[in-house]
């Protein structure tokens, strides 16, 4: 099993500091998510406590994203907010220290470096070095910096401090070769670089035992997974294999390397999901080009028909970005095309935004005005909402195995879960805890979600069979 990292956290004489509690706060993707726990376990190896709220915290720390515009300005905002704390801390003589990691920590290093809110910067291979780097921030009264890329960090030797839940995220890969580029993240973690499949099945043992019934394999491009001869079909084989492991999902790959071999291993378990998640990005081969997506419209197209031919009752979702630099009207009616053709279970559409060190910000202006990429998500999204919406009615009368992940928002009463394909279902509570695998036969469908009846025994994989 997975032991923690025996770390050199020594800044000062042993007992110079009292126990220090830590606040964590976690914005952007799953990745971080799973750093966030990867830091939650390298701090409590090293002494320090875990706060409930930023009132109780000696230690604040944000995990920042860079890929949106939207999660710069919401840590910008959130440091203006704790300039009040930050003052009725100093007037009382208690410590209080300010720390952004992540992979804005990185990108935006020397920005954030000046920021008066910031005691300390760690980049996303750097946290190894948080204890350090926290007492030496309270002893010396000096903002402190650690935003190096590794060639080699993996984090292979943390064991995760994760909470109670139906998944676990299981980062298998860090870094990214592929330099799209409107993409920062090879910018701010580095290059690939796999942990061993020996080290991922040990996790997801561990997992098992912690009851956990689902894992989500990570990383940039997964099916670019290599380590000692073993590539990403043999790794998700290997993790399906464990015994009592009920569900394996995985995100993101890339479109231009997906082998035949993969979608095998998909179609041959029945606990690896039918569920394939193929950001697209665009629909024109020019701006793919642009983009540096490496494949054209004619090839992705190829695969989402290879992908269905081989994995029977399989759901394919994407994202797309919209207004990239120098796309036109014709551009996005091809964009437009491809998510007809393709009939999407669901689209993720983003607004495309500059990030500072990628080749997009450097060398293409932001040249598609906001008021013509607000109207082309709305027609795109329309577009998809009427599409999930048929997709979703075609499962009417099907009984989906659900994996149950917690009681509805709206009416207590009720639970819901993702099926295999990952369409959210509701349902009448079935006296099954969650993390229960029940078999409910849908009723009632709409663009975002499913509807049904719980209908007995649970069963290992779905169910699509029409009564």
């Amino acid at each position: 099993m997975l032991s923690l990292p025996t770390l050199n956290t020594n800044v000062t004489e042993p007992g110079t500091l009292p126990p220090l509690a830590v606040y964590l706060e976690t914005y952007g993707c799953q990745m971080n998510v799973y750093d966030s726990e990867l830091v939650q376990s390298i701090l409590s190896s090293c002494g320090f406590e875990t706060a409930t709220s930023v009132e109780a915290a000696d230690v604040v720390l944000m995990n920042t994203c860079a890929i949106r515009e939207n999660a710069h300005r919401k840590i910008y905002g959130r440091l203006d907010l704790l300039r009040p704390l930050g003052r009725a801390r100093t007037r009382a003589g208690r410590p209080f220290v300010v720390g952004i990691l992540g992979c804005m920590a990185q990108n935006l290093k020397d920005e954030l470096f000046d920021h008066p809110m910031v005691d300390l910067i760690a980049g996303p291979d750097n946290y190894k070095s948080l204890p350090t780097l926290i007492r030496g921030a309270i002893t010396s009264g000096e903002p402190r910096i650690e935003a190096h890329l590794s060639e080699y960090e993996t984090y292979a030797d943390v064991a995760p401090i994760r909470a109670a839940g139906v998944n676990a995220w299981i980062a298998v890969m860090r870094g990214c070769d592929n330099f799209c580029t409107f993409c920062v993240v090879p910018y701010t973690r580095g290059r690939e670089r796999c942990r061993s499949v020996a080290s991922i099945v040990d996790e997801t043992h561990a997992l098992v035992e912690n009851g956990y019934p689902q894992v989500t394999l990570l990383g940039q491009n997964v099916n670019s997974y290599r380590h000692e001869g073993a590539e990403f079909a043999d790794l998700i084989r290997a993790v399906a294999e464990v015994p009592g492991i009920q569900r394996v999902r995985f995100t993101s790959p890339h479109p231009k390397d997906f082998p035949l071999s993969l979608l095998s291993a998909i179609a041959a378990h029945p606990n690896i999901c039918k569920h394939v998640h193929l950001p697209v990005q665009a629909g024109s081969d020019r701006i793919l080009d642009k983009m540096n997506r490496t494949y054209t419209r004619r090839e992705y197209l190829a695969l989402v028909d290879l992908v269905r031919q081989t994995i029977p009752n399989v759901a394919i979702t994407t994202d797309v970005i919209i207004g990239f630099p120098t796309e036109t009207e014709a551009d996005f009616q091809e964009t437009a095309d491809l998510v007809r053709e393709a009939a999407f279970d669901n689209a993720f559409v983003f607004k495309y935004s500059e990030r500072e060190g990628t080749v997009a910000r450097r060398d293409f202006p932001d040249d598609v005005p906001p008021a013509a990429k607000t109207d082309r998500i709305v027609r795109l999204l329309d577009l998809q909402h009427a599409i999930s919406k048929k997709k979703n009615e075609a499962r009417v009368g099907q009984i989906l195995d659900v994996l149950i992940e917690g009681m509805g928002e709206k009416r207590d009463d009720h639970q819901f879960g993702k099926s295999d394909g990952y369409q959210t279902v509701t349902f009448p509570a079935t006296g099954q805890p969650t993390g229960s695998l029940v078999p409910v036969r849908i009723l009632r469908a709409t663009q975002g979600g499913l509807h049904g009846v719980g209908v007995g025994e649970s069963s290992l994989g779905p169910r699509v069979a029409s009564e």
